[in-house]
């Protein structure tokens, strides 16, 4: 196909497009792929396709199909086709999300899988209410197995385009020993009893009805002339199914995606759906979109240089007409609170230089990392925002912790009384509580010595007496701890406990997960405190420091939230193995695990317009000890030339450099430096470094190798880690060795860190 060379009697829709996105706009029949790698004008393209297909009368515009991820990004999409073509996109009944395109479906087609078409979508809570309801019947232990893992289950199978007809002893393990697909159908059954569906069975209904009626899939085969993707790269297995069904007729099929930011795996999305696409579709025109309008060369350079060591990918190179701007600059430090404190001097800066810091933003790898910025920004007055989750003395998990935390520091703290008493669950319900409440006001005592006294009556059932018994005793034997045991291990304690952790441990979720090691973060900001009481004052004085709603913020977010957002200047953190890549993530997914993980680093350095910044501590403190890091294996992949590699710490000398097979040990420049730091006057002070002396010995015998390693170490020799244990030498590179440890599996360590065992 010859595409029409640029002319001024173009229609508005083609104005002011590169020569890929004319193409991708005015190859309208037969499958294509529109590879649009980040900030290329994707959506540009995608909007002056749809205006094309309108404007030509290729299709009427009930005759398209035009589908997003999110509501947002359909209302864009008809907002910018109105302004091109005018009244003719109001015609458009399927432009909208997955979602809302298969409930109108469904809705009427209802009555092929058991419903009727005025059938009632369940929300998450109401979902939970009857898989708690399926359990109880089954007389089992709902905190063994909870609701919401089995509720994390079924939308899995669901996503996978998998029915419980077709599931086999392996899918069904994962819960009740072996009964997953029993209550998979029970459920099913219940939602058809309630003429009802979860958001799940929207797509999954649709598809069954399609494989089983071919009279209804020829009608919508006939009916879209077109079919329109955005973000094809975050497709499921039952959304791929389904949209290749209806797109094998006329095969008019235009998916505009990146694999390279395909980051949503753990809620089922695909990264193969797009690499195959070719295969689905033989044929198929593949234009990659390549100019990107937001970033500057040495930032293109430094994501592609990282990129660029996924196999699975289609492959593609960003270039830009920008000029070269700012080197991306590779930050190491000490440790956790003197990348804040650095971060926090960096933007001070910038600040004093006129930039508005609602042009910077800071992106964690996860949401714990977010308590280290907030409480730094408190102490120095930097107004922040957490976007795409709430602040970390807010979140739920937090509070309540801190509840358990305030009534034992202070009996007579009703709300949080009120707010753990149930938490976990105990069997106390608002009678119960009710009657507590009547008898504290009655006799003028807070609710823990109301408790105390109820007990001694019949007031409350043998059930509740007895869960509230055990609680206020919980209550008196954890406040005759505080005595005695340091705030930090005391609130490891009522934690577990409680059955606080225990809870959260039973989901077996990504959510939960999040929410363990935001309690391992709430933990470990103990630590800096004398005492209960200073911390608690401390968390007060942080929840009460609003700034006003006008005010110019820096952004703190996840890089999973910051997919499809810009910022001039972009702080990337935490940039160390185990963190980043994360080792969750390795441990349970491996290579593929890997791969998602880069494209995770990816799409984070493409967020910045201008000035890029990655930082890594030497240290972190984990689980309450402190632990030693090693950069990121993605550091070592961002091109040398496009990188600038500086030591935070002391005198300027360099202390991590960029390349990962030349970076010397990171111990070796701190014992030269004056180190004037907070990290390092801790370190300097002895405060936070508890290792054994043979460890620290080590060490220091190891500060003057630089890059060369030690010369008393050899594969197959069997020496000692602090974190990981025992184990033997599998590789040797420089000063990083490859470990095969007894009990934590192959590990990649500093020498430095390793006794002889």
């Amino acid at each position: 196909m010859t595409l029409p060379a640029p002319s001024p009697d173009d229609p508005p829709y083609l104005r002011g497009l590169n020569p890929p996105q004319r193409e991708a706009v005015l190859t309208s029949d037969g499958p294509v792929l529109v590879l649009a790698g980040a900030g290329t004008g994707k959506t540009a393209a995608l909007t002056a396709r749809l205006a094309h297909l309108l404007y030509t009368r290729k299709a009427y515009p009930s005759e398209i199909l035009s589908v997003t991820f999110t509501n947002k990004a359909a209302r864009e999409m008809r907002e910018r086709v109105g302004r091109l073509v005018g009244d003719a996109v109001e015609g458009m009944p399927w432009l909208g999300t997955f979602h809302a395109i298969g409930a109108k479906m469904l809705r009427r087609h209802a009555e092929l899988v058991g419903l009727q078409a005025n059938f009632t979508i369940l929300d998450t809570d109401d979902q939970l209410r009857v898989l708690k309801q399926l359990i109880f019947a089954a007389d089992l232990d709902e905190k063994r197995w909870p609701a919401r893992q089995l509720a994390g289950m079924i939308d899995g199978w669901k996503n996978r385009g998998l029915v419980p007809g077709d599931l086999d002893a392996s899918e069904s393990e994962g819960f009740a020993n072996g009964r997953g697909q029993e209550f998979y159908a029970a459920y099913q059954m219940r939602l058809a009893a309630l003429n009802a569906c979860d958001f799940g069975d929207l797509l999954l209904h649709m598809l069954t009805i399609l494989k089983r009626e071919p009279a209804v899939l020829e009608q919508y085969q006939q009916r879209f002339r077109y079919i329109m993707v955005d973000e094809y790269q975050d497709t499921n297995t039952v959304q791929y199914l389904w949209l290749r069904l209806l797109a094998q007729a006329r095969k008019n099929i235009c998916c505009v995606g990146d694999d390279d930011q395909s980051i949503y795996s753990w809620r089922g999305a695909q990264v193969e759906n797009i690499l195959k696409f070719e295969r689905d579709f033989p044929g198929a025109k593949i234009i990659r979109l390549e100019q990107n309008y937001r970033s500057t060369p040495h930032i293109l350079a430094a994501a592609s240089g990282v990129i660029a060591n996924n196999s699975g990918r289609l492959g593609k190179t960003l270039w830009t007409a920008e000029e070269s701007g700012e080197k991306v600059r590779v930050i190491g430090v000490w440790d956790g609170p003197e990348e804040a404190r650095r971060v926090g001097e960096e933007i001070e800066t910038a600040q004093r230089r006129g930039t508005s810091v609602d042009k910077v933003a800071i992106l964690v790898r996860a949401q714990h990392q977010t308590r280290e910025f907030e409480d730094r920004f408190i102490a120095i007055g930097m107004p922040y925002r957490i976007v795409g989750g709430v602040r970390f003395y807010e979140r739920m998990e937090i509070r309540d912790a801190l509840a358990y935390l305030r009534i034992v520091h202070q009996s007579a703290d009703d709300l949080a009384f009120e707010r753990i008493i149930n938490v976990p669950k105990r069997g106390l319900g608002d009678k119960a509580v009710a009657k507590l409440h009547m008898l504290a006001r009655a006799t003028g005592v807070p609710l823990t010595t109301a408790a105390a006294r109820i007990l001694d009556s019949d007031e409350l059932t043998p059930q509740a007496r007895r869960s509230l018994g055990n609680f206020v005793l919980d209550l008196a034997r954890w406040r005759q701890m505080a005595n005695d045991l340091p705030h930090p291990d005391l609130a490891r304690q009522i934690l577990d406990e409680s059955g606080y952790t225990g809870a959260l441990q039973a989901e077996k979720s990504v959510e939960a997960s999040g929410r363990l090691e935001n309690l391992t973060e709430l933990v470990r900001a103990m630590e800096e405190y004398d005492t209960l009481g200073a911390f608690l004052e401390h968390v007060s004085l942080v929840m009460d420091n609003e700034a006003n709603a006008g005010e110019a913020k820096v952004t703190i977010m996840t890089i999973h939230a910051a997919k499809g957002l810009e910022y001039d200047s972009v702080f990337l953190v935490g940039w160390e193995e185990g963190l980043f890549p994360s080792q969750r993530a390795l441990d349970e997914g491996g290579t593929a695990s890997l791969e998602e993980e880069r494209r995770l680093a990816y799409v984070a350095i493409t967020r910045a317009r201008r000035k890029a910044v990655i930082l890594h501590a030497a240290n972190r403190r984990i689980y309450g000890q402190w632990t030693s890091s090693i950069p990121s294996r993605f550091v070592g992949e961002l091109p040398p030339a496009h990188t600038e590699s500086e030591n935070s710490m002391a005198g300027g000398e360099s202390l991590w450099r960029a390349n990962w097979s030349e970076r010397a040990d990171p111990f070796a420049d701190v014992a030269r430096g004056t180190g004037r730091g907070p990290g390092w006057q801790r370190a300097a002070g002895g405060s936070f470094v508890r290792e054994p002396a043979r460890v620290v010995e080590a060490r220091a015998s190891a500060v003057s190798l630089g890059n060369k390693g030690r010369t008393d170490l050899s594969v197959g020799m069997r020496v000692f880690h602090q974190k990981f244990g025992y184990g033997a030498i599998a590789e040797i590179e420089g000063n990083k060795l490859e470990i095969d440890f007894e009990d934590a599996g192959r590990k990649r360590v500093i020498d430095s860190f390793v006794t002889l065992g």
